[in-house]
């Protein structure tokens, strides 16, 4: 596909952005929403068989499906003029692998915001059951707003399905951020993931991978069998705990390291965090008993709340019972009142005397 063609009858090819051994991708123009877009062309080497379409289909839409702040949005895909494509949201910026050209290496406070990001969407991918398979820098997009977004989901998985021959350096993936397991053929998994998140790590912090070879047999002998330079030796001050979770996440064995990439980025959430950062969308874990506990984030900052007074309840009135009756009675007064009503009536017989002595 050449700039300036029209694909599917829709799509407007505008500018070429990079080119592979894979595919190409193009800035493009939505003709019927006017807005503009990202295009991944596939080459013809990997069209032309039916039964890779069928995989790629099934791969693109699961990969549409996928709605995250840190992941590239599918809009669309397809196969016109013998061309498969996948079309998706255009991030402005570069791609990671990029900005370590650049940089040589980032600062931890600099870094890890950018590795957690990433961790927060491929494990929300890892909670929809769908496996990367090729993390690496290059499908790493940062905006100059510093926001993460990782591109290209499921075209690996769908290259996984081609026989073991017709897989070259470019296609099964990159030996440079594979995975043990991935470099013995095995199937990979969410810690595969996790692993070459690690590989993407230690490259980031340390301006150099991990492993370092000629050619893709050695590097793939080096992920299963050696063990990389101790990144203290590139980075004195790092953090001790930092350069455990390092050597925890490059384990041989898938079951050492943390399984979803959710779990790391929670460990590394203590690290390196800017009060300016973009949200970390991290997925909640779930435990044991199947209930989704809160989402983990940085704490917000908070203020001591002030003293207001409240002002008491109403006592309720008592109960207008017979004992209620009796302690409102002034028993002075009733006292009083008996006894002047006893000297009155004592007086009466005195009278009745003196009345018949003086009328006999």
């Amino acid at each position: 596909m050449n700039e300036g063609a029209l694909l599917n009858g829709r799509y407007q090819l505008l500018e070429r952005l990079g080119s592979g051994g894979m595919a190409e991708v193009f800035r493009a123009r939505d003709s019927v929403l006017d807005r503009i877009v990202a295009i991944k062309v596939l080459r013809k080497d990997y069209s032309s068989s039916p039964e890779f379409q069928e995989h790629f289909r099934t791969e693109a839409r699961a990969a549409a499906n996928l709605s995250h702040p840190n992941i590239v949005t599918v809009h669309d895909f397809g196969l016109a003029d013998n061309l498969l494509f996948i079309v998706m949201e255009n991030i402005p910026g570069k791609d990671l692998k990029q900005l370590i050209r650049q940089r040589g290496r980032f600062t931890v406070e600099a870094g890890i915001p950018l590795i957690i990001q990433a961790c927060a969407g491929l494990g929300y991918a890892h909670r929809a059951g769908l496996v990367h398979c090729d993390v690496k820098p290059h499908n790493m997009l940062v905006s100059p707003d510093d926001r993460l977004k990782v591109t290209d989901f499921g075209i690996a998985r769908a290259l996984a399905t081609m026989m073991p021959g017709e897989r070259t350096d470019v296609v099964w993936g990159s030996p440079l951020y594979f995975s043990p397991e991935q470099a013995q053929g095995e199937s990979p998994s969410p810690a595969s993931d996790v692993y070459s998140i690690g590989v993407v790590m230690y490259e980031l912090l340390s301006g150099t991978p991990p492993f370092t070879a000629s050619t893709a047999e050695e590097l793939a002998r080096l992920h299963i069998s050696a063990n990389p330079i101790p990144i203290r030796e590139y980075i004195p001050e790092i953090p001790t705990a930092l350069e455990e979770i390092i050597t925890k996440v490059l384990s041989k064995e898938p079951s050492a390291r943390y399984r979803t990439a959710d779990q790391l980025g929670r460990v590394l959430l203590k690290f390196g965090i800017q009060p300016d950062a973009p949200s970390l969308a991290l997925t909640p874990e779930l435990p044991a008993d199947g209930i989704p506990t809160r989402e983990i984030t940085p704490p917000p900052r908070l203020e001591p709340a002030k003293p207001r007074y409240i002002p008491p309840e109403p006592t309720p009135p008592d109960d207008p019972g017979l004992g209620s009756v009796f302690g409102e009675i002034d028993w002075v007064s009733v006292g009083l009142s008996l006894l002047a009503l006893v000297a009155v009536g004592g007086l009466i017989p005195f009278w009745t005397m003196v009345y018949f002595a003086w009328n006999p």
